[in-house]
């Protein structure tokens, strides 16, 4: 019995040691098994149900429990508790909650306001830098937007993509073909279209009655020319510091470039009064056959004319488009937005652990799956769309489809590739999100967008008017060059010193 009993003790200890050594290799805590962004490693369930606050733009909320947001829980395997607020008081609604002990999961941010930059900075949400690669589908961001997305190289929240490339120059048809004019490719190619649209009769009326390019009082299209001339985005940074635009040497090309269409009678005489809600009727009426803004205004004015000819041809368009002009040194730089509008952020208070925070993702991951986007922006495939047999979106028209349509979940869409598009009809249409395309190659992104600065914050106003108004100042010739140089060094004497300084120091932190 004595030597029995020694034995099955001896059996009794390796075995607890085996268990302790099972054990440690599956502890979270021992760092060997990481979350791969799918399963949870515990298969332990921490959320029956995620809250979700979102902004609406319509006038009543969506009811709970409608198909669309059956079929949202349907997919994700979890059940989904929106909270729709209005989007006029969005904002406040976000602080309030923020201040409540009622947080839901996740939560959409609408921009970088500072309700939020405060509630990020002092820890309310979950720093997601580090845990976007671990998952199939949130891992496949797109590095500038994701970095335009951030605070200060800080991701705080999931970004709501929107279209990166949309200006371009937006040329009266007509015209160019009544004057044998191709269209234009680069910058100088845009001055001779100028030129001709405003000397040489393009309307055929025998009057000196045209200009080539409208500018209303809303300033940026002349932004865009100084992209096109190969100008920062705002902001560039050399050697390490910061530069504003304007003190760039193609800010300048572009500035005097524009100052001389003016002089020379290309532009709208009253591009200083010209309100933005007359600018497509200005050129439908004939004042001017250039607009440089975006397309969404190309199709706006294109139907205009469709509406005069009474065309049903999806073919037949009246106005080109030429994306991004090559600059007069024969490079190309495109004028992008920040490529999102708002995020979808955690709030640590809410979702507590890491293992919870996995969870959360794992969500939101499913949402960015091929399945998850259609299903957030087009909804249920038979009853509001069907594909055909091109692969292509058709929207249903039946009752239960417009029943369904004011429920759409897009405003909790992020990112992700397999979208359905709608097939483009017509030339126009085509050649739009061809360009769209092709220009993404050449973005040219502002190098503050993720940094905030407080100088900017409290005087960010200020300073951006010094420069505006001295710029249509020059270009109008009300003021000199000189003119010019004083209102640089009031921009600096009036925070713009500050506010290099502190960019500068902001981008080597993040970097």
């Amino acid at each position: 019995m004595g030597s029995f009993g020694k034995r099955e003790l001896l059996v009794i200890s390796v075995l607890l040691m085996l268990m302790i050594v099972i054990g440690c290799s599956n502890d979270p805590a021992s760092g060997e098994d990481k979350p791969d962004g799918n399963n949870d490693t515990d298969n332990v369930v921490y959320f029956d149900e995620i809250k979700i606050m979102a902004p609406t733009f319509e006038t009543t909320a969506p009811p709970a429990d409608n198909e669309w947001e059956q079929a949202t829980e349907e997919l994700t395997g979890k059940k989904v508790n929106m909270n729709w607020v209005p989007n006029v008081s969005y904002e406040d609604r976000m602080n309030v909650t923020l201040a409540s002990n009622d947080i839901p999961e996740v939560m959409v941010i609408t921009g970088k306001t500072p309700g939020f930059l405060n509630s990020a900075e002092a820890g309310a949400f979950w720093e997601l830098t580090d845990y976007l690669d671990d998952y199939q589908y949130l891992g496949q961001y797109n590095e500038d937007i994701l970095r335009n997305a951030s605070v200060n190289g800080r991701v705080y929240g999931i970004y709501r993509e929107r279209d990166v490339m949309r200006s371009t120059a937006i040329i009266r048809k007509d015209w160019l073909e009544h004057l044998g004019l191709d269209v234009p490719e680069s910058v100088d190619e845009l001055y001779d279209v100028l030129h001709a649209f405003t000397f040489d009769d393009p309307n055929n009326t025998g009057a000196d009655d045209t200009h080539g390019l409208i500018i209303p009082t809303w300033y940026g299209s002349l932004d865009t020319l100084s992209i096109w001339f190969g100008a920062p985005n705002v902001w560039g940074v050399e050697d390490g510091t910061f530069v504003p635009a304007f003190e760039t040497e193609a800010y300048r090309e572009a500035l005097d470039w524009t100052k001389h269409i003016v002089d020379q009678g290309l532009v709208n005489p009253d591009f200083t009064t010209l309100s933005p809600d007359d600018w497509n009727n200005a050129m439908f009426n004939g004042a001017g056959g250039v607009i440089i803004d975006t397309y969404s205004r190309a199709m706006q004015v294109n139907n205009l004319f469709v509406d005069e000819a009474g065309s049903d041809d999806s073919d037949q368009y009246y106005v080109e488009i030429t994306g991004t002009l090559r600059a007069p040194n024969g490079e190309e730089y495109g004028h992008p937005t920040d490529g999102y509008a708002g995020f979808l952020a955690i709030p640590k208070t809410s979702v507590q652990t890491e293992e919870e925070l996995h969870e959360i993702l794992s969500f939101l991951d499913v949402l960015c799956s091929p399945e998850g986007i259609n299903l957030l922006n087009h909804g249920i495939e038979g009853v509001n769309y069907q594909l055909d047999d091109e692969g292509y979106l058709v929207p249903l028209e039946t009752e239960e489809a417009q029943a369904l349509n004011p429920y759409t979940m897009e405003q909790i869409s992020m990112f992700g590739d397999g979208m359905h598009r709608m097939k483009a009809e017509g030339e126009l249409p085509q050649k739009r999100y061809q360009l769209m395309e092709d220009n993404g190659n050449y973005a040219v992104f502002n190098e503050a967008a993720p940094l905030v600065s407080e100088v900017y914050s409290t005087r960010g106003t200020q300073l951006d008017d010094i420069i505006e108004d001295a710029r249509v100042q020059y270009i109008a010739g009300q003021i000199d060059e000189s003119g010019w140089e004083a209102a640089v060094e009031l921009w600096y004497s009036s925070g713009g010193q500050e506010l290099v300084d502190e960019l500068t120091q902001l981008y080597d932190e993040m970097n």
